[in-house]
């Protein structure tokens, strides 16, 4: 498939240990998974069941929750149950919260081990993790370090955030922990891909990558995809988090978006389209708006092209699934797997691109599925044939 990376594209994944997320596996040679928080009331449970329904539909594979007090614990395992994917409870300070949240059913803890007490509390909190099969995620903030790390190196920086890593690193391994990953965020964009860069070279625990409080759904989109996009690129980045001021969803359809202008996961259409300019022969903006609207429901990879004239049209149809350029007189050319399939002319064109994309995914799932039991025909015939001759 035309979606699949070219040996120039291929990016050499940094190589780390492996973590469950529940049933959800981060690090090794895993697929990068992406997640998003919810911003309502933890003890509002039927907000934040729907919420996170949301954010499943919209593909997330972990998603986080605040529990800042006991009633929000005590909501963890109703909505739980209501959910599907893994859930991640966010625990700053009072340690009880995370024995509360572990025992609740929480698939990880967000916690610093320093932050939560003496060592006999920490010990406590890091049993209950172990007896509950919850990994915990060590979560470092250039805004919130500790103050003789501050006072050590004078401001945050790098050298300081990755230091209260490895600390807090210390206390989980001398616990004989070692089921966590490592976020090292920061809102400055250089901060961040720097502390992560170091952090990368000194651990090979899994690690978490965002640029934290990156603004609103705009600039935090252009800022997260400069300094997750910078750490990706060189292999570093095992979960992503894209933190917006804005509808959690948009969080994580950003997320895919960055992996999959990197060719590192792949969920729905890439649509490929041009700016528009004078030679083109049909809406080409507003095409394509209505067209993401009407495929966001699509979660086969695969690529559309919608170009609006022949300058690039047919080189760009030759790269994708399916594909459509701007002709004259109102007659347009469609392209599937790069060869010209049929002309479309007086027709609803964004109607026509839908039917196409949803015959093709259909296709594809199908080829999926045959391939899929044929493999577990064969890995069947294997194993009855071992049994046999043992």
């Amino acid at each position: 498939m035309s979606y699949k990376p070219r040996p120039y594209r291929m990016i050499q994944r940094r190589k780390s240990r492996t973590v469950y997320v529940g049933n959800v596996p981060v690090g090794g040679d895993h697929p990068i998974t992406v997640q998003s928080m919810t911003n309502t009331l933890t003890t509002d449970i039927p907000g934040t069941i729907a919420q996170i329904r949301a954010l499943e539909v919209a593909g997330a594979d972990i998603v986080r929750v605040s529990c800042p007090d006991e009633a929000s614990t005590k909501a963890l395992p109703e909505i739980i149950k209501e959910v599907t994917v893994p859930i991640v409870a966010d625990i700053h300070f009072h340690y009880r919260r995370g024995i509360e949240a572990a025992l609740g059913g929480a698939a990880c803890l967000r916690i610093n081990p320093g932050n939560i007490g003496s060592p006999e509390r920490v010990r406590e909190v890091i049993k209950a993790a172990k007896d509950n099969n919850c990994s915990i995620r060590i979560g470092v903030n250039g805004g919130s370090l500790e103050r003789d790390l501050l006072e050590q190196y004078g401001e945050p920086c790098p050298e300081a955030m990755v230091a209260s890593a490895q600390r807090h690193i210390q206390i989980l391994e001398d616990n004989d922990f070692f089921n966590f990953k490592i976020s090292c965020k920061a809102s400055d964009v250089f901060l961040a891909v720097a502390a992560y860069q170091q952090l990368a070279e000194v651990c090979d625990y899994p690690l978490h990558i965002g640029i934290t409080e990156a603004g609103g759904l705009r600039t935090g989109t252009i800022k997260s995809s400069i300094g997750m996009g910078n750490l990706l690129w060189a292999g570093i980045g095992d979960t992503i988090r894209v933190s917006l001021s804005a509808d959690p969803v948009e969080e994580i359809k950003v997320g895919f978006d960055i992996l999959k202008s990197l060719g590192l996961r792949h969920r729905g259409v890439n649509v490929i389209a041009c700016p528009s300019c004078a030679r083109q022969q049909f809406d080409v903006i507003n095409t394509v708006k209505v067209l993401e609207e009407r495929l966001a429901h699509i979660t086969t990879p695969m690529t559309l092209s919608v170009i609006g004239c022949v300058v690039n049209g047919p080189g760009e149809a030759l790269m994708t699934d399916i594909g459509f350029t701007g002709g004259g007189r109102g007659t347009h050319q469609v392209y599937l797997k790069g060869q010209p399939a049929h002309r479309l002319q007086n027709e609803d064109i964004v109607q026509h691109l839908v039917d196409m994309v949803e015959k093709k995914a259909a296709e594809i799932e199908k080829a999926d599925a045959e391939e899929a039991a044929k493999k577990a025909a064969a890995e069947a015939d294997a194993a009855a044939a071992a049994e046999s001759a043992a």
